[in-house]
């Protein structure tokens, strides 16, 4: 028996071996291919070849098919990558984007406390040059590396500040931009909430400091939302989890092709409340580390999750150093919490015809059990106990951001106001949202909506099936009402314009706190929290 054995190891051993070779060979012919592509198109193409584009657009194109995850990073843009995960950088501390009209790079959103705010620059100043560097025509991109520095080094900015003809000349001092991911805290009828916007190397500190603190403020129940939150550091996200769980709990753990690297991570620091009543908000927008937080802390049975289902983002990415200092971010394994279940929401390994992936389907997902034996299921994201309805963004809504007709009617309307009520206490008046309509129409504000693309393909399905030579009364008067009609439909969205309105000009005046305050003022999953965690309370 033992001879018997030894000789089918051998030969699977063998076969392995065998394989192994195969594939190396395979590799290496497959390389020497692209090789010989590139020097033959750059040496015979007609005209003359960008190689480092070319390449890249090659090599783009070769990760596409695989996750969108997975990504080349050049050398210019390794630093990208460091601040998202320590969260620091050297720079002026501002968001800047490219205007929707394409004239130029602007200043988007100023940090409260930064360089930027404190020179006096404001939202929607356009950055004409950077010291003597005319920025006219770049991208945001190549502007933000102009911008990055050493801290307490000058950088002037020359900027065109809209209404005002003339440009000025602002000097600021770069300094180290340390972004906080615990943008707020505070108590709620006894109740400590935190909201944790990423996760870097610092923010389970910052979260455990936040948390200290209300528990200084005598809270009885605690709110986490990670609401928005994409993620960042697993170890982070082991680390949080580790505030409420024993010390020793398994939190996840990862698998991948090489069984060697697969790791299984615990807590391992003295947990800082176990018993405290705890709540995890989530929605569509919580990805990765964020739904290994509310997903370990529910097949704990250690918090109440409320909201809506989270991303779904069970993919572990690990870089990698290439040649000439760039990286390859590469993802190398999936991730399952407690319970087993992996939250991986779309299979990018079987493709449609088309190149796209389908979510994976609820009759394919499996059943697993909470440590209390409560059914979860794997496959689709965390999965909140309570979900609580989200609201619809009304179409009109998205392209008054995105042509940035709100932005700009904001900008004018804060050159005419000095100061508002606090964060979570004003309100855009009827005159305001009249103004904002009337400024739309001036401006030729249009927006494509997409019942009528719906309702152009059913007339045409309808054409070609012979229906139009029928009675196409009902086609036709559901076209009238579809149209847009931009004062129809400012009046029919009102109580959304308003609350989108709202949110903009008090981020103008209190930055991005002053907008999260302002959100809560009459946010229905809060106050569901609140009342679950109140009705617990009395129980």
């Amino acid at each position: 028996m033992g001879k018997k054995v030894v000789v089918i190891l051998g030969c699977f051993l063998f076969l392995a071996d065998t394989w192994g070779q195969e594939r190396r060979a395979e590799v290496a012919k497959q390389l020497e291919i692209l090789n010989a592509l590139v020097k033959e198109v750059e040496m015979f193409y007609v005209d003359t070849i960008e190689i480092e584009k070319m390449v890249r657009r090659g090599v783009q194109a070769m990760l596409s098919g695989l996750d969108p995850y997975t990504e080349y990073i050049p050398e210019e843009d390794v630093e990208d990558l460091q601040i998202i995960t320590t969260g620091e950088y050297g720079g002026i501390g501002s968001i800047i984007r490219q205007r929707s009209s394409g004239e130029g790079v602007m200043i988007a959103e100023p940090y409260e406390g930064m360089p930027t705010a404190l020179a006096g620059l404001k939202a929607g100043d356009l950055i004409v040059a950077v010291d003597t560097i005319n920025v006219v025509g770049k991208g945001s991109g190549e502007v933000s590396r102009l911008l990055k520095g050493t801290p307490n080094t000058t950088v002037t900015l020359t900027i065109r500040r809209p209404n005002e003809a003339k440009e000025q000349e602002i000097k600021l001092i770069r300094r180290q931009i340390v972004l906080n991911t615990v943008q707020y805290y505070d108590v709620f009828n006894g109740t400590g909430y935190i909201y944790l916007s990423n996760f870097t190397d610092k923010s389970a500190q910052e979260m455990q400091d936040a948390f200290e603190d209300l528990r200084r403020r005598d809270i009885h129940s605690l709110i986490l939302d990670l609401r928005g939150n994409g993620g960042g550091l697993l170890e982070t996200a082991v680390r949080i989890v580790g505030m409420f769980v024993p010390q020793g709990s398994e939190v996840i753990s990862t698998k991948g092709k090489l069984r060697q690297w697969d790791r299984v991570y615990r807590t391992t620091a003295e947990p800082v409340d176990t018993v405290i009543p705890l709540v995890v908000l989530i929605d569509e927008h919580s990805a990765s580390a964020s739904e290994i937080v509310a997903g370990a802390l529910q097949d704990m049975d250690r918090a109440v999750l409320i909201g809506n289902r989270s991303f779904g983002k069970g993919l572990v990415q690990s870089p990698r150093d290439l040649p000439h200092d760039g990286k390859l971010k590469v993802t190398m394994s999936r991730y399952y919490i407690p319970s087993g279940r992996c939250i991986q929401q779309l299979d990018y390994s079987h493709r449609n015809a088309d190149g796209s992936v389908a979510a994976i389907p609820d009759s394919l997902t499996s059943v697993f059990y909470t440590a209390g034996g409560r059914p979860v299921r794997d496959g689709g994201g965390i999965r909140p106990d309570i979900e609580v309805e989200g609201k619809n963004v009304p179409t009109m809504i998205y392209y008054l951001i995105h042509d940035d007709l709100f932005f700009d009617f904001v900008t004018n309307w804060v050159q005419q106001h000095d100061t508002i009520a606090p964060a979570g206490l004003f309100s855009a008046s009827d005159e305001d949202f009249e103004a904002l309509k009337a400024y739309a129409c001036v401006h030729d504000f249009s927006y494509d909506r997409q019942s009528i693309k719906a309702l152009n393909r059913l007339k045409d399905i309808a054409r070609t099936e012979g229906y139009l030579d029928e009675d196409s009364t009902l086609l036709a008067t559901l076209e009238e009402r579809l149209t847009p009609d931009i004062t129809r439909d400012f009046d029919r969205f009102k109580v959304d314009v308003k609350r989108f309105l709202t949110s903009e000009i008090v981020k103008r005046y209190y930055y991005q706190r002053g907008e999260l305050i302002d959100s809560l003022s009459d946010d229905p999953v809060l106050q569901r929290a609140l009342a679950e965690l109140s009705r617990e309370e009395q129980e």
